[in-house]
C-alpha cells in the first residue's frame, strides 16, 4: 500500500473510487436506444448522445448514418452481443467515452453539447463534469 493509505483500511479506498464513478451505463442487447439517451441526457445535461447504425460486416468502419428508431434495441445496433457496463467518471473526456463504446461493445456513438439552442458534435477534448 502507498505511504498516503498508510492506515486507511482498503474498504474505505474502495469506496472512494466508487463514489468517483458519476454514472454507470448498463449495456445489453434488450436495452432501448432511447432508454439510454435519456439516462446519459438526465446526467450530463449539456451533452447528448447518438447512436450510429451498426456496420454491414464486423470489422467495417461504422456507418456515418443516426439510429433514426430510437426504438431500436442496442443488439439491433451492433454486430457484438457482450454485455457489461460502462463507468463515466471525473475527467474522462468525449473521445474515451465514445471509445469504449466503440472498443468494448462495437457500439458506435458521437457526442453532442448544446450550444445555445443548437446542438454540436462535442470536440474529443472536452471533459463531463462532475
Amino acid at each position: 500500500m502507498h505511504d498516503f493509505c498508510h492506515g486507511v483500511s482498503p474498504l474505505f479506498i474502495s469506496t472512494l473510487r466508487i463514489k468517483s464513478i458519476k454514472m454507470k451505463i448498463t449495456i445489453n442487447d434488450h436495452r432501448k436506444v432511447f432508454a439510454i439517451k435519456d439516462e446519459f441526457n438526465k446526467e450530463f445535461p449539456g451533452f447528448k448522445i447518438e447512436f450510429l447504425e451498426k456496420p454491414s460486416k464486423s470489422g467495417s468502419p461504422p456507418s456515418k448514418k443516426l439510429v433514426k428508431r430510437n426504438s431500436k434495441t442496442l443488439g439491433q445496433a451492433r454486430l457484438a452481443h457482450n454485455k457489461g457496463v460502462i463507468s463515466v467518471t471525473p475527467g474522462m473526456t468525449v473521445s474515451e467515452l465514445e471509445a469504449d463504446f466503440r472498443d468494448v461493445f462495437e457500439l458506435a456513438i458521437q457526442v453532442f453539447q448544446k450550444s445555445g439552442k443548437e446542438w454540436t458534435r462535442a470536440a474529443g477534448n472536452v471533459t463531463f463534469k462532475m
